[in-house]
């Protein structure tokens, strides 16, 4: 039994209802609706450059690749909630009516901030290993050279990589495909905030 004092519990119909008619995305946890964050010009970059690597390269081998404005439906958790970046092997299953919401990620990329880095790799990285397709998860750090990489072995126990220099070159297992670190973070600079204030202007 959940119990929440002074708060509202929403169905996921209500989620849904309530997301259609939305000016910003949210994501819904287990009855809790959660605003997400605004993105930075340094999110979008990286989020733009993956596309550009991946998408012709996965276009003629039948993969499919989403981003932000896709979600995926987390039946065990009841989580509905937007990657940055998926990939799909073959067609999507929908959850649901409408062409929305997915269920079927073989690998899932985030690229994370200061404030969602320890969401993302704890609590939603738990929420995606319980979905039966998914096998590789990155997470990007945006302000510095890292990447930190989840490979699913068997017995579902999970392999870490971890990538800190602009020269590694990624091998993307569940798509057999490398990703240079360099590509990912073509025209990023590490010289800005998150907030989007430049460090050397703040500390004049």
């Amino acid at each position: 039994m959940v119990v929440r004092v002074g708060q509202r519990y929403y169905s996921p119909q209500e989620y849904l209802e309530l997301e259609a008619q939305a000016d910003f995305r949210s994501e819904y946890r287990d009855g809790d609706i959660v605003p997400m964050a605004g993105g930075t010009t340094n999110h979008n970059e990286i989020v733009t450059n993956l596309c550009v690597a991946l998408k012709p390269q996965l276009r003629t081998r039948g993969y499919r690749l989403f981003t932000e404005n896709v979600r995926i439906w987390i039946e065990r958790y009841r989580i509905y909630t937007y990657p940055d970046v998926m990939v799909i092997p073959g067609e999507p299953i929908y959850h649901g009516a409408g062409t929305s919401t997915v269920i079927n990620p073989i690998l899932i990329v985030e690229v994370a901030s200061k404030s969602t880095k320890n969401y993302d790799r704890g609590d939603k990285f738990d929420y995606y290993c319980s979905l039966p397709s998914f096998q590789e998860y990155l997470l990007v750090e945006q302000s510095r050279w890292r990447v930190l990489q989840h490979l699913r072995q068997e017995g579902d126990r999970w392999l870490l990589s971890d990538y800190e220099t602009q020269n590694d070159v990624i091998t993307l297992a569940s798509l057999n495909l490398p990703l240079a670190s360099s590509d990912i973070y073509a025209g990023v600079d590490f010289t800005l905030l998150e907030e989007g204030t430049n460090i050397s202007a703040e500390n004049t």
